[in-house]
């Protein structure tokens, strides 16, 4: 026996955004719009209509709008996400009788076909359908319209057609129409989620006085220096109390002296564990008290989220079955062979006591999130279960809907992917490791055109506690120069390891290693601020440039153009509109001055073939005019590795 007949005739294909055929939100930021494409069409030559239809989560009411035909059947339409939340979309597509009739209706009018009248009635039977379902005032025109189409029609009759077009529209027949099979849901965040400029700082080295560690009190005396540097995130590594049993020593020894702090990640101490404050930083009262300053200073305070235990932790007593046992009854602490970590136990998530562990676990969130915290940093997440973090992040946005989470994972591509998917806001990425012009011109390509675009926002960083790479330990200030150039202007979302960073700290622990000497994660340093080799002031003017043009505070305008010199890259940012343009040349070679002829793409930074147009250098305050798309520039690393141009039109044709 045949199936039943599918009696809808459109067909919907090709759903732009769509991540996972639904499974998963596309990310968006408040006030953006969304722009929805569909394949739509149907066999034959009949009329198709589509509609998007959209709506916030937990509104009752689904807002309305029609799709406009692109090109081979492509269709779009877009739609404003106004306030942070979840949203979702779908469409209506079906074929549309009346549509189908006023085409040819108005074909067989121009050439005066003799069947006229008899077409005329089919167009007053559809309208006169039409009035059956419409509100009492378009009733009756539309009543008007079928006894003129049953009269002798005259020239103004036709010309006025449309009026019926616009009058019948809402009134279409949709017991046929095609609906994608599941909503594709948007998740709309703050503007900081996809624009932010973080400083990472180990509150114990916050000290100005080199006989003493920091506190959080030191941190808050630095925020104007912070702020001075244009950041917008402050975020602290671990401030929670450190275990005593296999504390770490400098450099990562497995022998610690007395006065030796351990690393923050080994989290938990006879002090308590992920909901207390080192008593040597200070008090849950400071935190507060820090974020408030922050704040007062447009900086806002991110904190670390390491969900692992010191074997002194209180969980480990209090909890034993979240941690994994060993066949001899002693707990499995972390590994990653040849490399032991002693001092930090895994949380087993495998545990038979998995509610009561992710309870304890969104509990941690929740106590800082009380405390007013709204970014997170997690550390490892890829070592986690993908499913806690759905569960954890889709439970703290619905108490906030302002909360972020940033994923530190620097793993394999597919689960950096996932991670994002599930739900983290911003997720660290492999620029450390890109430093030639060819791997990032192909990595950000990826990053802003590839599927990924729809849900993973990168934050890029050029240095972190765990990674010196060899870029910097062999480059001298020109590769500090020029990783920050390169981060802060291709990514809408950048952070720096400072001090560290600005201060150009470059020796490894060893040859071949990333790590630095001395490390900051087992032990507290000191740092000169006021240091004249400092980057300090670059660092500021960067950030300055980032906030004042709106083309570097979103991924999507970024298009790279073309150049003779490998050493060179080169690329714009623009808004939509083309109402703010930036153009970078950089030199990627730290040890040597780079010249070369670029090719830009005319069209993406708003000026007319063979047009004058001025560029002027937001470095050096130079100027420069050009004409046409090939231009030569020369950078010398030492004193200038790129140029961050504004663009101007000049003459006829400008913008």
């Amino acid at each position: 026996m045949p199936p039943a007949p599918d009696t809808a005739l459109a067909v919907i294909e090709a759903v732009t955004p769509d991540v996972d055929g639904g499974r998963f939100a596309a990310k968006r930021i408040v006030g953006d719009r969304v722009r929805v494409e569909a394949d739509v069409f149907a066999h034959g030559h009949d009329e198709i209509r589509a509609v998007l239809q959209h709506h916030k989560v937990g509104d009752a009411a689904w807002q309305e709008q029609e799709m406009h035909l692109l090109v081979n059947d492509r269709w779009a339409a877009d739609f404003a996400v106004e306030a942070a939340g979840n949203y979702e979309f779908t469409i209506q597509a079906w074929v549309d009788p009346y549509r189908t009739w006023a085409r040819d209706f108005r074909r067989w009018a121009e050439v005066q076909d003799p069947g006229l009248a008899v077409e005329a009635e089919v167009g007053a039977r559809l309208a006169a359908a039409a009035a059956r379902k419409a509100s009492p005032r378009d009733a009756t025109r539309l009543r008007s319209w079928a006894k003129r189409l049953r009269g002798p029609l005259t020239r103004r009759d036709l010309a006025r057609l449309d009026e019926l077009d616009r009058l019948i529209a809402p009134y279409a027949d949709r017991r046929r129409a095609t609906r994608l099979d599941r909503s594709r849901p948007i998740i709309a965040e703050r503007e900081r989620a996809g624009c932010s400029a973080w400083y990472e700082l180990f509150p114990r080295s916050a000290s100005p006085d080199p006989d003493r560690p920091g506190t959080l009190a030191d941190v808050s005396a630095r925020l104007p220096y912070i702020a001075e540097l244009g950041f917008d995130v402050l975020y602290l590594p671990p401030i929670h109390p450190i275990g005593t049993t296999h504390r770490k020593g400098p450099d990562n020894t497995t022998v610690a002296g007395p006065d030796d702090p351990g690393s923050p990640w080994a989290i938990g101490g006879v002090e308590g564990g992920h909901t207390a404050v080192d008593p040597g930083l200070g008090t849950v009262d400071d935190v507060r008290l820090l974020a408030k300053d922050a704040a007062s200073f447009g900086i806002e305070l991110a904190l670390d989220l390491a969900f692992q235990c010191s074997p002194d932790h209180p969980w480990v007593q209090e909890h034993p079955q979240w941690f994994r046992a060993r066949p001899d009854g002693s707990i499995r602490y972390a590994e990653n062979p040849p490399k032991r970590y002693e001092d930090i136990y895994p949380i087993d998530f495998d545990t038979t006591d998995r509610v009561a562990l992710w309870e304890a676990l969104f509990g941690v969130v929740q106590f800082w999130m009380d405390q007013g915290i709204r970014i997170f940093r997690v550390d490892n997440p890829h070592t986690k279960p993908f499913g806690f973090w759905e569960w954890l992040i889709a439970r703290a946005k619905a108490v906030d809907t302002d909360v972020i989470f940033l994923a530190e994972a620097f793993t394999r591509p597919k689960v950096m992917h996932r991670l994002a998917k599930v739900g983290f806001s911003q997720s660290y990425t492999y620029f450390t490791w890109r430093n030639s012009a060819w791997e990032l011109r192909e990595y950000f390509t990826e990053l802003t055109r590839g599927p990924g675009r729809q849900y993973f926002r990168p934050n890029v960083w050029p240095n972190t506690p765990d990674i010196l790479h060899e870029f910097l330990q062999t480059g001298g200030r020109p590769a500090f120069a020029i990783r920050l150039l390169l981060a802060a202007l291709l990514g809408a979302n950048y952070g720096i390891y400072g001090p560290p960073f600005e201060l150009l700290e470059h020796t490894p622990r060893s040859p071949g290693s990333e790590e630095y000497l001395h490390s900051e994660k087992y032990e507290a340093r000191y740092w000169d601020l006021e240091s004249p080799d400092s980057l300090r002031a670059l660092i500021a003017r960067v950030n300055r440039i980032r906030a004042e043009h709106p083309a570097l505070r979103r991924d999507s305008g970024l298009h790279f153009h073309d150049v003779d010199n490998d050493s060179l890259l080169v690329w714009s940012k623009r808004t939509p509109e083309l109402t703010d343009v930036v153009l970078t040349v950089a030199n990627v070679d730290p040890l040597h001055t780079q010249s070369g002829w670029i090719r830009l793409d005319l069209a993406e930074i708003g000026i007319a073939a063979h047009q004058r147009f001025v560029v002027r250098d937001l470095l050096t305050d130079a100027r420069y005019e050009w004409t046409g798309a090939v231009n030569f520039v020369s950078l010398d690393p030492d004193s200038q590795p790129a140029h961050v141009f504004t663009v101007t039109p000049l003459g006829d044709g400008a913008r």
